[in-house]
C-alpha cells in the first residue's frame, strides 16, 4: 500500500547525489510508489498541540543536472503523513532538539519516525557508545584539563574529540609529553577557570588498526548489513572520515564486527533507533550513529546492494 512519506533534511539543492544516503533512500521510496513530501528545519511548528510541517510535495531523479522538483509548500497536520525520516545532519543542538519533540507529537498521533525522536536526543553519537563498555577502546569524557593530560600520560598516545563534531573535525591525535596538547584541549574546552572547560572533550585511547581503516556497519532493525565501508586515512593523514579525503573499501564484516553489532543491537530495537551507522576500528567500537548514518551508495555501488531498499521492507512490515 502507497505510504505517505515527508523527510527533513537539509536543503536538498545542496547535496551530491551520488553518494547521499538520504536521496537514496527518497529514491527507493519513489519507486515503491509511495507519495514523497520535503521540509526543512524551519518547517515544523506547534499549534495548540497539533505538530504542523510546511511539506512541499517532492519527485527525484538521478540526474545531477537537476535532481529534485518540489511542489507547492504548505502547512498541514503531520499526522497526515505515514512516515517521517529525520535525516537533518548534526550539530545536534537546541533546535534540533526541539525539532525531535514536534516529532514526539507526530509519532505518539501514529507517524511512523525514522530515527524515534527521543532516541535521537538520548544518544548522543559520541557517548551512547560508552554504554557498551566491553566494545571500546580506554575513554574519557571530561571538562577538566588535569584529568585529561592524565589520561594521556597513561596511554601514550591518545585521540582528543569535541562531543559534538562529525565529518572528522576538530579531531587531534596527540603523545605524551607533546607541547601541542595544552592548546589542544584549551581549544576542545573552550574556556572556563581552574583547568575546568565549557565542554566536555573525549579522549580515546589510539587504535594503530585505524591504518586499515575506520568502518562504518550499517544496522537496519538491529541486523547488520554484511558488508561495511572502510574509511582509509590517505597520506599523512591519520582521519579516515570521507570529508578529510579517507578512501572508502567495502569489506566483509568480520566475527568482531559482527559480535560488535550484536552487543548493541537489543538496546537500538529498544529504543526505536532502526537505522544506524556503528563505526569500528580494529576491535573497538567508537561511535554510534544514530542522526544521519551515511554510506549506503558506496556499499550498494560495490556490492550491488540495495540498503534503502532494507530499510522500507522494514518500514513497510511495521502494522498500522
Amino acid at each position: 500500500m502507497p505510504l505517505s512519506v515527508a523527510v527533513l533534511m537539509d536543503p536538498i539543492s545542496t547535496i551530491k547525489i551520488a553518494k547521499d544516503t538520504s536521496f537514496a533512500m527518497l529514491l527507493e521510496a519513489q519507486r515503491r510508489g509511495h507519495a514523497l513530501h520535503y521540509m526543512e528545519q524551519g518547517d515544523l511548528a506547534l499549534r495548540d498541540g497539533t505538530p504542523l510541517a510546511r511539506l512541499a510535495p517532492l519527485a527525484v531523479r538521478k540526474d545531477p543536472a537537476g535532481w529534485y522538483t518540489l511542489g507547492e509548500r504548505q502547512w498541514r497536520d503531520l499526522r497526515e503523513m505515514d512516515v517521517v525520516l529525520m535525516r537533518k545532519d548534526p550539530p545536534v543542538d537546541a533546535q534540533f532538539i526541539y525539532d525531535t519533540m514536534v516529532l514526539d507529537v507526530a509519532q505518539r498521533g501514529g507517524v511512523q519516525v525514522v530515527n524515534d525522536p527521543q532516541g535521537l536526543r538520548d544518544c548522543n553519537e559520541k557517548l551512547f557508545a560508552l554504554a557498551f563498555p566491553q566494545c571500546i577502546a580506554p575513554t574519557l569524557v571530561s571538562r577538566d584539563a588535569g584529568e585529561l593530560r592524565r589520561f594521556v600520560a597513561e596511554h601514550g598516545e591518545v585521540v582528543l574529540k569535541p562531543l559534538d563534531g562529525m565529518g572528522g573535525r576538530g579531531i587531534f591525535r596527540v603523545k605524551a609529553g607533546d607541547s601541542n596538547l595544552n592548546s589542544m584541549l584549551e581549544t576542545l574546552l573552550a574556556g572556563g577557570m581552574h583547568g575546568e572547560g565549557r565542554h566536555f572533550t573525549i579522549a580515546q585511547k589510539f587504535i594503530p588498526a585505524i591504518s586499515a581503516g575506520d568502518k562504518r556497519i550499517l544496522l537496519v532493525d538491529g541486523e547488520p548489513v554484511p558488508y561495511a565501508l572502510a574509511r582509509i586515512p590517505q597520506g599523512d593523514e591519520f582521519r579516515g572520515n570521507l570529508a578529510v579525503g579517507g578512501r572508502g573499501e567495502g569489506v566483509p564484516l568480520s566475527e568482531r564486527d559482527r559480535w560488535i553489532a550484536a552487543q548493541v543491537a537489543p538496546e537500538l530495537r529498544r529504543r526505536g533507533l532502526r537505522f544506524v551507522g556503528l563505526d569500528v576500528i580494529g576491535d573497538y567500537l567508537t561511535e554510534i550513529n544514530v542522526t544521519s548514518p551515511t554510506c549506503v551508495c558506496e556499499l550498494d555501488a560495490q556490492f550491488g546492494l540495495n540498503i534503502a531498499g532494507l530499510l522500507f521492507d522494514a518500514i513497510e512490515n511495521v502494522p498500522a
